[in-house]
């Protein structure tokens, strides 16, 4: 299994696509799962979702990402990307690996209880592919009652699992925001009405939403990324674009937030009597995992599992978990020997392809809890 698994992760590495641009990966995809007998449907252009019928007319999902990031690698894998500025960064080429080999693994089993579906997606980095997926019906279709799925993690140790009940991962908004104002000599700044003192307070006023309209024992994070106007040094500046992310795990506190930034916006224009037009993208839910299913599961590991902090990263698995209840686990593949310390979405980024037998060892483990095996 472990020579499958280098293979698998080694050919999806060479051929990273973006979205649900992911033809070369598809057809990869669709050839393995064909070879082992399943029966396949395609989903959100990309994907597959591949099914296995067992005694029961109900499911368990088990899923995994497809997609890679606009990323050009610098890391010090062996079979690097041969797409230029492409990158599996992020660790999508394992995911599909482990899922691949937990397919060969069942393939030659009866299942003696709920039938299993395996869910190839793609477009998790955006804009969602999870969430066609579930528009598309396939979680219907096959009577899904629960569904898994696993990501690798370099901030947690080699080879262990990392637990969460409750919120994992955190609801996002991004924002852009457009400030029109009126240009005028930087020598007489009252003949103008000037964006960029207008988004100085805006940003400031931002930032004042978690320390000052956030309960203490919440959480939530608002970033301003990047903020671009202005023409010349001596001119008032007509124009400024701003843009950002705002993350909460529980639905009224992101709810207020995204309040208090429409309420800080329309403050602003009064106050420097300026024109702002605002996109606030609602995104991904919260990834929630069923605290009972990972209690359950809890008692079917050994020792190589620790519960972690949530995340304020967001997750597209959360649109399956919006519509069946479920567990996603972190996968720790830090190893400060090998130099595996690099962050996700880095173009250092790299781990040691034998921790994705830990899994395929979950999958397995989780279908032997429920008697699926």
């Amino acid at each position: 299994m472990v020579e499958y698994l280098k293979k698998v992760r080694k050919d999806l590495h060479q051929i990273p696509e973006i979205s649900f641009d992911l033809f070369k990966t598809s057809a990869y995809i669709k050839k393995e799962l064909e070879g082992m007998g399943y029966e396949i449907h395609q989903a959100a252009i990309t994907g597959w979702v591949a099914y296995k019928k067992g005694k029961k007319d109900t499911a368990i999902a088990f899923r995994s990402d497809m997609d890679a990031l606009p990323v050009s690698e610098k890391s010090d894998y062996p079979y690097p990307s041969t797409h230029p500025g492409k990158m599996h960064a992020c660790g999508h080429d394992g995911h599909m690996a482990m899922l691949l080999g937990f397919a060969k693994y069942l393939k030659d089993q009866t299942l003696l209880n709920d039938s299993i579906v395996l869910i190839f997606q793609p477009a998790e980095e955006y804009p969602g592919g999870a969430k066609v997926i579930v528009e598309e019906g396939f979680l219907d279709k096959f009577n899904v009652k629960k569904i898994f799925g696993i990501h690798l993690y370099p901030n947690l140790k080699e080879g262990v699992y990392g637990l969460v009940k409750g919120p994992m991962m955190a609801r996002n908004l991004e924002f852009n925001i457009e400030i029109n104002g009126k240009s005028a000599h930087g020598a007489s700044p009252h003949d103008g009405n000037d964006a960029i003192v207008a988004s100085t307070h805006l940003i400031s006023q931002l930032y004042t939403i978690i320390s000052r309209n956030v309960d203490p024992f919440e959480q939530g994070v608002i970033t301003v990324g990047t903020i671009h106007g202005g023409e010349a040094r001596n001119i008032i500046a007509q124009h400024v674009e701003i843009t950002g992310t705002m993350r909460a795990f529980k639905d009224e506190v992101f709810y207020s937030m995204k309040k208090r930034i429409e309420e800080i916006i329309e403050g602003i224009k009064l106050s420097f009597q300026v024109e702002i037009s605002s996109n606030l993208m609602e995104l991904y839910p919260v990834v929630y995992n069923d605290p009972d299913i990972v209690e359950f599961i809890e008692k079917h590991l050994d020792k190589d599992y620790e519960y972690i902090k949530p995340l304020m990263a967001s997750e597209d698995f959360a649109f399956y978990q919006e519509k069946v209840p479920g567990m996603f686990t972190m996968l720790g593949t830090r190893n400060e020997e090998k130099g595996y310390i690099h962050p996700l979405h880095s173009c250092f980024f790299n781990f040691k392809d034998e921790v994705l037998i830990k899994g395929v060892e979950l999958y397995i483990s989780i279908a032997k809890a429920y008697h699926l095996i």
